[in-house]
């Protein structure tokens, strides 16, 4: 695959990703959290197995020895993921719940430190130090004494939640065995059964959904679900996931752009925050990847 190939399936990657920010939040006001990541998941298995058996070897073995892990991805990463994250958007708007949700990587690298005992280097902390005061800046809509009234967007609060479940989803994640594609369409197989009883139970009057809605559920199903996840694992195939890592900052510029297009204002506290996450993430991130390559020399 040639290099021009990859970046154009990164940024459509990424592109498809931004909008599952942007369609749950016109998805959420007419459906549930939960019959949203359902019917999500349980359609996108009609796709994930196909591709995973055209890209992957399935070794049921090696499934079968990795099925509490599989289990543990399926309830924290297809279940409580998706469900915190669309209950995030009942409440805060997409921009800031993707700029939050940059927080990520450098969450995961803290967290990385602190079970495995690795030590980071000053400019990985004060990475971390300044992803955290851009994500407070977004919380706090650039009023930082806000944050001694405890009075903070319920949404914004979910998402730091949703980025907590992300973390320990991608810490367990990898620990398997199980090739990529596979897993997660058995994690979310899992996810699915284990969500069945409870959206039964909870039902859904489909003739009452609009017609906006269900586009929004197609598109979900099809391109952040399918797509950019089959566009990613082809694009970490061909260069490796520390490259492929770089390109997750564009989702939160996306999601911006499409929000602006859509008549939606970026305030100053969201560009100055989002900005200081993004060199948060270089400084904890980046750094901690060359000080790895410069050990294995």
């Amino acid at each position: 695959m040639k290099n021009w190939q990859i970046l154009i399936l990164l940024v459509l990657c990424n592109l498809f990703w931004a909008g599952n920010y942007v369609f749950g939040k016109f998805v959420i006001s007419e459906i549930t959290p939960l019959w949203i990541t359902f019917s999500r998941w349980v359609l996108a298995l009609f796709f994930l197995f196909p591709i995973a058996y055209c890209f992957e070897k399935i070794e049921w073995e090696i499934v079968k020895k990795d099925w509490l892990l599989l289990t543990s991805m399926g309830v924290l990463g297809v279940i409580g993921y998706n469900m915190v994250l669309y209950s995030a958007l009942a409440y805060t708007t997409a921009t800031n719940a993707a700029l939050v949700s940059a927080l990520n990587p450098g969450i995961i690298v803290l967290f990385s430190v602190v079970l495995t005992g690795e030590r980071i280097s000053k400019l990985q902390s004060a990475g971390f130090i300044l992803s955290l005061t851009g994500v407070l800046l977004i919380l706090t809509n650039g009023e930082l004494p806000r944050l001694l009234q405890a009075n903070y967007n319920q949404g914004d609060l979910l998402m730091l939640a949703a980025v907590l479940i992300w973390t320990l989803y991608s810490l367990i994640s990898k620990k398997i065995q199980t090739p990529p594609i596979i897993a997660t369409a058995v994690s979310s197989a899992i996810a699915v059964l284990v969500m069945a009883p409870f959206a039964i139970f909870q039902g859904i009057n489909f003739a009452a959904i609009k017609p906006l809605a269900l586009g929004g559920i197609v598109y979900i199903i099809l391109f952040p679900s399918v797509c950019s996840f089959v566009f990613w694992n082809l694009s970490v195939k061909a260069i490796g996931a520390s490259k492929c890592g770089i390109f997750l900052n564009l989702i939160p510029v996306f999601t911006a752009i499409i929000c602006v297009i859509l008549g939606e204002e970026i305030t100053i506290a969201q560009l100055l925050g989002g900005l200081l996450v993004f060199l948060g993430v270089y400084l904890t991130t980046g750094m901690l990847e060359k000080r790895q390559t410069s050990q294995s020399l």
